[in-house]
């Protein structure tokens, strides 16, 4: 009997995924500029203000969008945006469920050395140990808008 007989190949989907998408303060942003910009170029020329304005809006929501990381738990690796590790790398998991919580790891209680993953539209996070010898990040903090589900997926 072959060894994949023996032990088929098991694959695992997302046990946790989430877009830190922009927000609607960051959508209306977006449409701000278009029209400020759109309202500059008004008296030179109404169309070109106009157009100008629009392709200034989409080209800035595709921005938000396309630069809009993904935090994943999946085949026991976790992911944020492009970095990744190991789950088993991994040690105590601290969520942060409200902004001031938040505000306070990202600012005084920071360590330079710590991995950010930060979208300012998601106010929530959570904090992740790292007990692996050979790298010198102490810890990653995450945005989340969803931090008791990424802390349950790290901890199963």
């Amino acid at each position: 009997m072959s060894e994949h007989a023996a032990h088929p190949p098991t694959v695992t989907g997302p046990v946790y995924r989430e877009r830190l998408s922009p927000g609607p303060a960051a959508w209306c942003g977006a449409v701000g500029l278009g029209v400020i910009v759109g309202v500059t170029l008004w008296p030179l020329a109404h169309t070109v203000g106009a157009v100008v304005g629009l392709l200034v809006a989409a080209a800035t929501l595709a921005a938000l969008v396309a630069t809009a990381p993904v935090i994943a738990v999946a085949d026991g690796r976790l992911r944020a945006g492009k970095a990744q590790i190991a789950v088993d790398l991994l040690g105590e998991v601290t969520t942060m469920d409200d902004a001031e919580a938040m505000r306070t790891a990202l600012g005084p209680a920071l360590d330079a050395r710590a991995f950010v993953c930060l979208r300012a539209w998601a106010r929530t996070g959570v904090r992740v140990e790292l007990e692996d010898p050979l790298d010198p990040t102490p810890y990653w903090l995450l945005s989340t808008r969803r931090p008791q589900e990424l802390a349950a997926a790290l901890t199963r």
